[in-house]
Formats: C-alpha cells, sequence, structure tokens
C-alpha cells in the first residue's frame, strides 16, 4: 500500500521518539565497495519501517575551478529534468511513493538523499527514481536560466547582508589562490559561464561512482541495502575520483579587511585555516574551543564579551574541519562604536587561552558537556546518515562514532596547550570588520585587489 506524505510526514515524526532507547547503543557499521567503485557504509536499524539513504561526491565548490557557482547551480538542478521526466514529474514521482528527497553542495561534498519507507513497493521505485536522476540529469536550458536568475538575485541580497560579506571576505583573504576561496553561491562576473554545457560537463567529471561515498540506514539487511544501492548507482559510470584538493598554506602575516557597510552593527570574523577532518589535533582543539567559545553563554568569549562588557548579544569561537585545513573562527556582533573594544578583548581572550589553555574545572565541564550530548546526534535515522557520511567521505576509521566519548574524556589541560600554542597563531590571523558605519553611504563590498600571497610557501 502506498501512504501519502503525511503518513511519511508522521513516521519521521515518530523516529526521533523510537530511536532515542537505543541512542546509547552505537550502531554497527557495515562497509563494502559497489562494482562501479562506489564505498557504502549501512547501519540496520530495525525498529523503525524507513530508509534514509545519502549519496555524498566529492563535488563541492572547491571543483568550481574559474566559475564560482558551478557546484552549487549542478546541484540544485539535478532534480529538474532528465530522459522523458521534467521537473514536476519527478516530483510527482516522489510523492506518490511517499518519498523525500534532497540536494546540497557544500565546499567539499555535494550531497543527494533520499528518505523513503522500508516497504519494497514503495521503496525500489524510488530508489530507482533517484537512480535515473543521478545517472541522467538533463540541465534543461530553461531550468538552468532560471537557476542562474535565481543566483543573481541571491547574490544582490547578500551584497546587503553584513554577515555574508564578512564571511566571504573571510574566505577570500584566509584562502586566497586555494579552492576553498570560491564562494559556494558564486559571483555575479561567472554567472554568464554557468552553461547547460558547463553543468553537463562539471555533472559527467564528478557524478560517478568513485567519486562517490553512500550511507545507508534504515530497516534494511546487507544484502537489501546492498540491492537498494545497485539501484540508485547502477547507471553512473565508475569514471575516476577527484583529485586531491592542494594543501592550504598557513598564513605567515596578519591580514586586516575592512568593508564599509551602513549597517548599525559591525560585523566581526577573526581566524585562519588550521584543521582537516583527520587531524592528529582534531580533538584536543575541539574540546579546548568548547572551553573558548563553542558552549555557548558560558564559554570564555561569550562570558567576557557578552556577560562581563556587554559588547554583544552572542560571541562565539569555532572549528571547522574540512578536507584540508578548515578554518579556525572567532566572531561576534556590536555596536559600530563599540567595534575596536569588542576586538581587542577578542584579542586579547585568545592570547590567554592560547598561552595558558584551560582549568582543569573548565576542561571538565567541557567533556561533560560534549560527551553528554553525544547520544544526540545518534538519536534518529537522518543523525546517523549524516554521521555515516561524514565517516566515509572523509576516510575516517570505522570505530570513530565508538571511540568519540574515550578521545574527548582523555584529553588534558597540557595537550590542549600544546595543540593551540602550536596551531593557532594569535599574530597571523585574518582580521575582517564589516558595516557599524556612520554616515551617509556604504562603500560597496566589490572583490579586493589581488596582493602577494599572505602564506608560507613550501
Amino acid at each position: 500500500m502506498t501512504l501519502p506524505s503525511k503518513a511519511l510526514h508522521l513516521v519521521c515524526a515518530l523516529g526521533g521518539v523510537l530511536l532515542s532507547a537505543t541512542a546509547s547503543a552505537l550502531p554497527d557499521i557495515q562497509t563494502w565497495t559497489t562494482d562501479n567503485g562506489a564505498r557504502v557504509l549501512l547501519v540496520t536499524t530495525p525498529d523503525l519501517p524507513m530508509v534514509d539513504v545519502r549519496v555524498a561526491f566529492d563535488a563541492g565548490s572547491a571543483r568550481d575551478d574559474l566559475t564560482p557557482g558551478l557546484a552549487k547551480l549542478v546541484n540544485g538542478l539535478l532534480f529538474d529534468g532528465t530522459e522523458g521526466l521534467d521537473a514536476q514529474a519527478i516530483a510527482a514521482g516522489f510523492e506518490r511513493l511517499g518519498a523525500q528527497y534532497g540536494a546540497q553542495a557544500q565546499r567539499d561534498m555535494a550531497v543527494v538523499s533520499l528518505r523513503s519507507l522500508a516497504d519494497a513497493p514503495l521503496l525500489d521505485p524510488a530508489a530507482d527514481l533517484l537512480g535515473k536522476v543521478l545517472a541522467g540529469a538533463s540541465f534543461p536550458d530553461d531550468a538552468v536560466t532560471r537557476g542562474r536568475r535565481a543566483m543573481e538575485v541571491s547574490l544582490a541580497q547578500e551584497r546587503e547582508q553584513p554577515g555574508q560579506i564578512a564571511s566571504r571576505a573571510f574566505y577570500q583573504a584566509a584562502y586566497r589562490s586555494h579552492p576553498y576561496a570560491s564562494w559556494p553561491d558564486g559571483e555575479p562576473q561567472a554567472l554568464p559561464a554557468l552553461t547547460p554545457e558547463a553543468l553537463r560537463a562539471f555533472h559527467q567529471r564528478y557524478y560517478v561512482a568513485r567519486n562517490a561515498v553512500v550511507a545507508v540506514v534504515g530497516d534494511v539487511d546487507r544484502a537489501q541495502a546492498a540491492a537498494l544501492v545497485e539501484r540508485v548507482l547502477a547507471g553512473l559510470p565508475a569514471g575516476q575520483a577527484a583529485p586531491a584538493l592542494s594543501t592550504v598554506l598557513p598564513l605567515v602575516q596578519a591580514d586586516d579587511v575592512r568593508i564599509r557597510h551602513p549597517s548599525a552593527q559591525a560585523h566581526i570574523l577573526l581566524g585562519a585555516p588550521v584543521l582537516t577532518r583527520d587531524d592528529p589535533d582534531l580533538f584536543p582543539l575541539l574540546v579546548g574551543n568548547h572551553v573558548l567559545g563553542g558552549s555557548g553563554l558560558v564559554s570564555r568569549v561569550s562570558n567576557v564579551i557578552r556577560e562581563q562588557r556587554g559588547l554583544a548579544y552572542s560571541a562565539y569561537s569555532a572549528f571547522i574541519p574540512m578536507s584540508q585545513a578548515g578554518p579556525f573562527m572567532m566572531g561576534l556582533q556590536t555596536r559600530g562604536d563599540q567595534a575596536g573594544e569588542a576586538i581587542a578583548l577578542l584579542r586579547q581572550t585568545l592570547d590567554e587561552f592560547v598561552n595558558d589553555g584551560p582549568s582543569e574545572q573548565e576542561l571538565d565541564a567541557a567533556k561533560r558537556n560534549l560527551t553528554g550530548g553525544f547520544a544526540l546526534r545518534l538519536d534518529s535515522n537522518r543523525e546517523i546518515v549524516e554521521q555515516l557520511a561524514v565517516l566515509a567521505f572523509y576516510g575516517l576509521p570505522m570505530d570513530y562514532l565508538d571511540r568519540y566519548v574515550e578521545r574527548v574524556n582523555a584529553v588534558t589541560v597540557d595537550q590542549v596547550r600544546d595543540a593551540f600554542t602550536r596551531r593557532v597563531d594569535p599574530e597571523r590571523l585574518v582580521l575582517v570588520r564589516v558595516g557599524g558605519d556612520s554616515g551617509p553611504a556604504a562603500v560597496p563590498a566589490t572583490p579586493r585587489p589581488k596582493t602577494p600571497d599572505a602564506r608560507a610557501t613550501q
């Protein structure tokens, strides 16, 4: 019997409740490689009659090359047409089966997802339809035109948003000529190059089996999951995996970027490239950052800037690990006339943390917070499938989830201090300030002139 979407939505809502009883038990992961070269990770969860599939391709914006926005537009238009089916027919096909689908492009990866009830009469045709889309996305001319126009409108809106301007400027300054500097949402001058032919060429190169990993979570055993993945990937050529991205070179000097904007608030970012997903310093840095600025209102940054001085509603720090060195970022928003004081306090708090590290009490609290909330990251099929895709895409060990709590608890004050001292240099950071200006008009946030790369050479 085919259930309508409303029935599936109800089952999805119940998923967290049904899985919460087993959330404390970490999943048993099975893995294999398909005949055409895709790696698959499976977790069987028989308590709920649903299946989640997540296919991640090494096809994020880092692969845009000279055409910013290409990866995002390709991923966003996958479901807009294939042989014999237009966007409306594809959407109606999933709707009839009570299935949900989605797509998302990030800097490292491009993801396609499917959620379906586990009954074969529903799951099999949903998988077939997804496979037809993945292998045969046609990128019709009218869809590409609409996509470009939507991107143009979005870029115009971003130019009015100081937070987006600051983020774009930070990545440009921190990564310069590295592919991570490419803005995933595109650039106005690159829009004419986003042609149907360019999209089809990108899809043909990167949406191939050897450039994909697949995560499956749900009420299927190994044999059923293998058949399911075969349906999803059968039409894809084996192709070749994307080459490894170039190494991100560390900054050798500070860089200050000031962009005028008529916003009342100054948006401030401070940081540098630091952390890969497989970095040996990952846990000391992440646990230490929980003390510094990653734990909300109880973190040092928030306490100093928000609670003690009242300079910002929120202030934070974060590491964003990626395939190559992802950024360490500190950020806040404050009144323009307070920006200088807030920046000074942000730097001072970082300096003190790098020099002294956390106290034993702070570290213990951070560990309890991180380990106590870990089960919530695995309390539904959706959360598990996302974690599996990350494990597979970044080549992390299969015991990563099993050992997460152990590795967090093993972090010491000395390890945090040592990791921050070696990896975060307060004298070599990018500072971006956008807005908080007085005066009648703002200077547009145009790309900065090319300057010599402020990073070490090999």
